[in-house]
């Protein structure tokens, strides 16, 4: 589905000392992404930006790195700099030694039911070396989704403890990108603010939405009944607050806990 011309989706990204104002990215059509961050992300206060404001007015934060290639098999060695201060208490993930192989799978215990997101490091090991460091210390737990993409965009963005938009881990980290990603119903991609500022926020697509540039890192997948609980609780609408199509949600798309599966 092409996405709705116009429409502008702020990316979030991890906060800085001092607030700023997060720039998004345009997406085909001229639709940037927000969600944050997939789609986007809303500035440091609680008052979206509107979608006339595109730009930010700070540096860029420092960019992560891996030091083994996707799909080697090697350990990697993955950089998490910091950057800004965490929304919530959460040390950094480990940096040496990073798994490469197999797959590892987490339940979302959501107000609509379970969502599994299963995850492979072969492919994006230092994504997944954070989601399940966050995981790992309830980073997760108690949060609400603060934004729902539910026109031309088919996306609810996650992963921020002060349900912003703004909120971060204290670090970030590099993307795993290989040019080719597709947002299809059914995966889960990294929220961001410009290239190489991961943080914790991530997107759940739970229609296709490959209007979408492959700037978002994509590290894991839904199965059917997973992406049938989000679906539900999109169909309940958002309220338009963030001015460009999105809101957030009008069920209260809360993660009490997550577990490994």
């Amino acid at each position: 589905m092409e996405p709705v011309a116009g429409r502008v989706l702020w990316q979030a990204g991890p906060v800085p000392a001092t607030p700023r104002t997060l720039r998004p990215r345009a997406l085909a059509a001229g639709m940037a992404l927000a969600v944050t961050c997939l789609p986007a992300c809303a500035p440091p206060s609680s008052t979206p930006v509107p979608s006339s404001a595109p730009t930010a007015t700070s540096a860029p934060a420092p960019q992560g790195s891996a030091s083994a290639p996707a799909g080697s098999g090697d350990p990697a060695s993955c950089d998490y700099p910091a950057a800004g201060s965490a929304a919530k208490p959460v040390d950094p993930p480990p940096t040496g030694d990073v798994e490469t192989t197999g797959t590892v799978a987490y339940t979302l215990a959501m107000t609509g039911g379970d969502v599994t997101i299963t995850m492979d490091r072969s492919k994006t090991p230092c994504t997944v070396n954070s989601f399940v460091s966050l995981a790992e210390q309830g980073y997760f737990d108690g949060t609400a989704c603060h934004r729902l993409g539910d026109s031309g965009l088919f996306v609810l963005q996650c992963g921020d403890p002060t349900g912003t938009g703004s909120g971060g881990p204290g670090y970030s980290f590099a993307d795993e990108l290989t040019g080719q990603e597709s947002y299809q119903r059914g995966v889960v991609a990294m929220a961001n603010a410009g290239p190489d500022t991961n943080g914790s926020q991530f997107f759940l697509v739970w229609e296709d939405s490959t209007g979408l540039p492959p700037n978002y890192t994509l590290f894991g997948t839904m199965n059917t009944a997973s992406r049938d609980v989000v679906a539900q609780m999109a169909g309940e609408g958002q309220d338009g607050s963030y001015g460009d199509g999105t809101g957030k949600p009008n069920n209260p798309s809360k993660i009490s806990r997550v577990t490994r599966a």
